[in-house]
């Protein structure tokens, strides 16, 4: 690990976990917000103050853009992190001065996940089932759900970006994506105006036949995803820390902040499997797709 002095942008919940995880790791951390409890007000005042060697972005995915640009205009020349989906809306493969700009798909970095992928290797795949589902009302205890950035339009939030994993992990493992179609929407059932729930379908480069169900309604919360290859039926249940081959389960474990301490040591080294800026543009243009999908009831093909 080469950096030793980081600020995190945003002190949400993820915010306070990303600064909590890399102070474990020994780093001096300095923190920016607009509310009280951060060190700073603003991204210039905490890089002339630290002259941090690692900045984490962990605002609203509605201000990573401008976070990141405002970044750029101090002058900092280090490694990012910007907090998953790197933007709201597509846009150009922006050119920044950074040494290098990861995203925060953690879940690349989840035991379970490293066991589904070397498992996968070398095998063709025919069929995967992705499915994440967790009540909205149970994200962040004490805070009324309906005011926070996953159920704002405005603010980047709905389970296409909030739930953005699957739709990295699906590309990391099987893609790029040939076609999609989505199902889904606003159902009304927890008071927000945000699409609560969705199905796509896939069409992709190493699977030619993909499901993903996401939503913001599941009381059980499930994290899981089923792939069957040409002699194998494997299932990944990332809640469940376990991996399944036809009906035999070897439990995996996984300590809760594993995944974001291995994420975090590879994005200051610049080491995979961490995901890249171009990777995650490419998440950002299939969360449009999917989106357009849904609104004409069409296939999309990028």
């Amino acid at each position: 690990m080469t950096s030793t002095t980081a600020v995190v942008v945003g002190l949400g919940s993820i915010g306070a976990r990303h600064a909590r995880v890399l102070r474990e790791l020994g780093l001096r951390v300095t923190t920016v917000s607009r509310r009280e409890g951060g060190d700073y007000g603003s991204i210039a005042q905490a890089v002339a103050a630290a002259h941090p060697d690692y900045v984490v972005i962990a605002t609203e995915t509605a201000r990573h853009a401008d976070n990141l640009q405002e970044l750029a205009q101090t002058g900092f020349l280090g490694r990012v992190l910007v907090e998953k989906p790197l933007f709201a809306t597509p846009a150009p493969a922006p050119k920044y001065p950074f040494a290098r700009v990861s995203v925060g798909y953690n879940l690349r970095f989840h035991p379970v996940m490293t066991a589904l992928a070397e498992r996968l290797s070398g095998h063709d795949v025919i069929t995967v089932d992705a499915y994440v589902g967790q009540d909205i009302r149970d994200w962040r205890p004490g805070r009324d759900h309906r005011a926070t950035a996953s159920a704002t339009a405005d603010a980047g939030g709905g389970v296409l970006r909030d739930l953005s994993h699957e739709l990295d992990y699906l590309l990391w493992l099987f893609g790029p994506w040939h076609r999609v179609a989505a199902l889904g929407g606003s159902s009304g059932a927890r008071d927000i105006d945000v699409d609560d729930h969705l199905d796509l379908l896939l069409d992709m480069q190493l699977a030619p036949s993909v499901h993903v169900h996401m939503d913001y309604l599941d009381r059980q919360g499930i994290r899981r995803i089923r792939v069957n290859v040409d002699d194998d039926t494997i299932e990944a249940d990332l809640v469940g820390s376990r991996l399944t081959v036809n009906g035999k389960a070897t439990e995996i474990p996984s300590e809760r902040d594993q995944s974001y301490r291995d994420m975090h040591v590879a994005a200051m080294r610049g080491a995979s499997p961490v995901c890249s800026l171009p990777e995650a543009l490419g998440v950002v243009h299939l969360i449009d797709a999917s989106e357009r999908a849904l609104r004409t009831k069409s296939w999309i093909s990028p």
